[in-house]
């Protein structure tokens, strides 16, 4: 099996359950005008954290890293009318890129950026919470101590998902791969994690091999 296989079904479900969205797609292209990393979510992804939120019912959102804001439009239109999501992001150029694509999508109102260090904004939110859904999809290396403060911002039975825990498999044997040895970390903290059902999901498609991990707090 090769990464072009796993991209062609991606593109067959994706063509088959997901019509043509011309604000994401503006929002990727946006992304890559701009010189991001293309390290987005995929849209079957997107998807997936879309029926996640609408599934909790979810009404207040925390996101840790916005890059250019697709996965935060994903999140943003399962919100209802009153819902707010708090997306976190630490370079000002991303930050810019993805004020534009959220306005684009009219999800202005609900969404706010706040940039800056995420460990240095978490502390900050306890009087925003509690969350909901959160979905950490930040630096690797600092996955461990963004999963403790979303428990700290959380309630019994928000959900909280960790994308790219799997690093190509390298989370098994990390072999000083910065980001591996964040998530080899961050399973190990998981493990430990008594206040949470969890689970970790491994994952193949047009992003690669990796995988996510669900955890529902339990109290």
């Amino acid at each position: 099996m090769t990464t072009e296989i796993w991209t062609a079904v991606d593109d067959y479900i994706i063509g088959h359950v997901q019509p043509t969205d011309p604000v994401l797609d503006a929002a990727q292209e946006a992304a890559r005008a701009a010189g991001l990393p293309a390290i987005s979510v995929s849209a079957a992804q997107g998807k997936f954290l879309h029926l996640l939120a609408r599934i909790q019912r979810a009404t207040r959102i925390l996101e840790v890293g916005t890059l250019a804001g697709y996965s935060t439009i994903w999140l943003g239109r399962a919100l209802p009318a009153d819902g707010r999501l708090i997306t976190l992001e630490f370079d000002p150029k991303h930050a810019a890129v993805a004020r534009t694509n959220i306005a684009r999508a009219g999800l202005a109102g609900q969404v706010e950026i706040r940039v800056g260090r995420a460990i240095d904004a978490l502390p900050t939110l306890a009087g925003e919470g509690p969350f909901d859904l959160i979905f950490i999809d930040a630096d690797k290396p600092s996955t461990s101590a963004y999963f403790e403060w979303a428990l700290k911002l959380s309630r019994r039975g928000t959900v909280i998902v960790v994308d790219n825990v799997v690093r190509e498999g390298k989370v098994v044997k990390p072999a000083g791969d910065e980001s591996a040895e964040g998530m080899h970390a961050f399973m190990t903290a998981l493990a430990a994690e008594t206040r949470v059902s969890a689970t970790v999901v491994q994952t193949v498609g047009a992003k690669g091999y990796d995988g996510f991990a669900l955890a529902i707090v339990d109290r």
